[in-house]
């Protein structure tokens, strides 16, 4: 069986560079600044042959519950209640503080198993001010160098001697995953947009830290869920601003990873406030998504705060349509995080859409359709030379990729190769998400030119 880990610690004592480092992966942000940590974020950690879920947290800090901090600090505790060990992290340069005291005081009240790590243990001094943790009473401090590797060897004998019957999983946690077809699903949008209460009112806990500040959320934080039985792995992600208004390090760490779960996923929900609706960035980050050809949901969250709202939907599809032409009838759904209502909804159409998204068409219906189309309305001259397009075929998925042959594929217009677009979208109910078509030449005839050789 496997274990479960929870890293904790004061602020800027190598959590995050530790936890990256067992996972194998940079999946969390780090910087210099203290406290880039707010949410509690879980991988697979690999050890020699040992492998277990970790989970990294946010840095101690003693403040009340109420506030940003104090909100913290619970998700913290939370991480240290599901753990069966703890690796209480800190700083072997800075020494023994009065904060990683507070801390030891306070894990001593959960009763769980608790692995002193001397982070940063480089050098005679730092190996010094390790052994003064002693005193803390959870045993032998590990000096260990999460950023250069060094220790790791050790951790793992210690980790083993508690955890002999640990399994190692032959097979990679995200390839059974994908195996199994899991729905991956980000939800991006402006700062206090309500992305972390979605998230939180989808999986039935404060798994996300929630507040009226903005910018609350820092890295994309992956969650493994089951909705009505099927697989989902959900993305909360930092709100993006404008770049422009995008000035720190940190932040512009934070857009990146966003923007990375965008690539990632297959459907993107676009969670927008009613209160502001579709203003310049939510359409950029609308155009962004589809130009990665993911499935996009238009969500507008706080709609129980509206009044007329047949009125506000009308106007809010009609803006879609004018501003979003690229894909017919975008699915726009309205709801609240905060309540729950219209949250069902989101997640039935974002299962079709997906559905729709990795649907294949054989090649001979969509050669009847071409057929019909080009009838209809046939390519137009260019330089006062004829079109010829002679076939179709779908050469991808996911999103659906069409090829379309015939004579001089450069010449045919962007308006033409929209009307097919529209038409195909339409003839075979695959509108609200993207397509793509290309057009192709026949290729050269090897032969051409050659001479005919008399035998």
């Amino acid at each position: 069986m496997t274990f479960n880990a929870a890293i904790v610690g004061r602020p800027n004592v190598g959590k995050s560079t530790l936890f990256n480092r067992l996972v194998g992966k940079k999946l969390a942000l780090v910087d210099d600044t203290p406290g880039v940590t707010r949410d509690r974020r879980e991988g697979l950690a690999r050890l020699g042959t040992l492998q277990f879920s970790i989970m990294d947290t946010a840095g101690f800090e003693d403040a009340k519950a109420e506030t940003l901090a104090g909100r913290m600090r619970l998700q913290t505790e939370e991480a240290v209640r599901q753990a069966d060990i703890v690796l209480f992290v800190i700083d072997a340069r800075a020494g023994l503080t009065p904060l990683d005291e507070k801390f030891a005081a306070l894990l001593r009240r959960f009763n769980k198993p608790v692995m002193l790590i001397a982070n940063k243990a480089e050098g005679k001094q730092a190996l010094n001010n390790a052994l003064e943790t002693y005193s803390l009473g959870f045993g032998n401090p590990l000096p260990l160098s999460a950023e250069h590797g060094d220790g790791f060897s050790e951790l793992f004998d210690r980790l083993f001697e508690k955890f002999p019957e640990s399994e190692k999983l032959e097979d990679d946690v995200e390839e059974l995953v994908e195996e199994g077809g899991a729905l991956r699903l980000a939800v991006i949008g402006r700062p206090n947009a309500g992305k972390s209460t979605l998230i939180n009112h989808l999986i039935g806990e404060e798994r996300l830290l929630t507040g009226p500040e903005a910018g609350i959320t820092r890295d994309a934080i992956t969650i493994d869920w089951k909705w009505k039985g099927k697989a989902v792995k959900l993305f909360d992600t930092a709100g993006i601003r404008r770049k422009a208004r995008v000035q720190t390090k940190l932040e512009k760490l934070a857009v990146t990873d966003g923007l990375r779960a965008v690539q990632f996923a297959h459907v993107v929900v676009l969670l927008i406030d009613v209160e502001s609706p579709l203003d310049k960035q939510d359409l950029q980050l609308a155009d962004l998504a589809l130009q990665e050809g993911r499935v996009l949901l238009i969500g507008i969250n706080k709609w129980d705060t509206i009044e007329n709202g047949p009125a506000k939907r009308k106007e809010l599809e009609e803006n879609l349509a004018r501003f979003l032409p690229q894909v017919k009838k975008l699915k726009l759904v309205t709801l609240s995080g905060l309540t729950g209502k219209g949250v069902e909804r989101l997640l039935q159409n974002a299962f079709e859409l997906y559905t729709v998204w990795s649907r294949r068409v054989p090649t001979s219906p969509l050669n009847r359709w071409f057929e019909k189309a080009i009838s209809k309305n046939p390519p137009p001259a260019a330089s006062g030379r004829r079109l010829k397009l002679n076939y179709v075929t779908q050469v991808a998925m996911r999103p659906p990729t069409f090829a379309c042959f015939g004579s001089r594929p450069d010449a045919v217009p962007e308006s033409y190769r929209r009307y097919l677009l529209n038409s195909l979208s339409e003839a075979f109910d695959m509108q609200s998400i993207p397509l793509r078509l290309h057009f192709r030449g026949k290729g050269k005839n090897p032969y051409e030119g050659r001479a005919k050789k008399i035998r």
